[in-house]
């Protein structure tokens, strides 16, 4: 594990090779799981800012739970997170023809309609961030959907740090990423010495 200012970065983050192959998995991060992407509090306005560019992307049954509880919800755990559709989907995805799932919030985006991208939890995945009172833990959480994307790394030696530098600078800052290219390249250095 490395320190850098108030984060505690786990070795899998610069160790592991990752790609994300949207193509084999069909999105879906944005379909499994327990409940909705975790949502930092500023962001529930930007996605209710965004509602009415990306709603006529979003399902029939998105936009009703929508209507009914919000674009968030507190979950089990006690976390805010995006509600989702049939203990699912989350309310901004939506399908393209070819059965993928995608995020209607980062369409927008990309379409230079909104300025949000789409929830940084989302962007960073499969990088999870844990907040504590002293230190933030920055660790790679592995699941059986990202198969593919580890194959894929691996044939294309992208470490995931690299591969999710656009969000990791948005989460800390390029000063931070630069000391964690900087870390990474000396622990792979010293790997390879040994």
């Amino acid at each position: 594990m490395f320190q850098i200012d108030k984060t505690l970065v786990s070795l899998d983050v610069i160790e592991s090779l990752f790609v994300c192959n949207i193509s084999c998995c069909k999105g879906a991060c944005c379909i499994e799981g327990d409940s909705g992407a975790p949502l930092k509090k500023s962001e529930i306005p930007e996605l209710e800012k965004a509602l009415p560019i990306v709603w006529n992307d979003l399902s029939s049954k998105a936009q009703e739970i929508i209507k009914k509880q919000g674009v968030a919800y507190i979950d089990i755990e006690g976390e805010i997170v995006t509600s989702i559709v049939d203990n699912k989907n989350c309310v901004f995805t939506y399908y393209d023809k070819d059965g993928t799932c995608k995020c209607a919030l980062e369409k927008s985006y990309l379409e230079k309609k909104i300025s949000f991208r789409k929830p940084i939890s989302c962007h960073l995945y499969p990088i999870r961030i844990t907040d504590y009172d002293t230190f933030s833990a920055v660790n790679y959480n592995r699941w059986k959907i990202c198969k593919t994307a580890e194959i894929l790394g691996k044939k294309a030696n992208i470490p995931l740090y690299q591969f999710l530098k656009e969000p990791l600078i948005r989460r800390f800052g390029s000063e931070w990423y630069e000391q964690l290219d900087t870390l990474a390249r000396e622990w792979k250095r010293q790997k390879g010495s040994e």
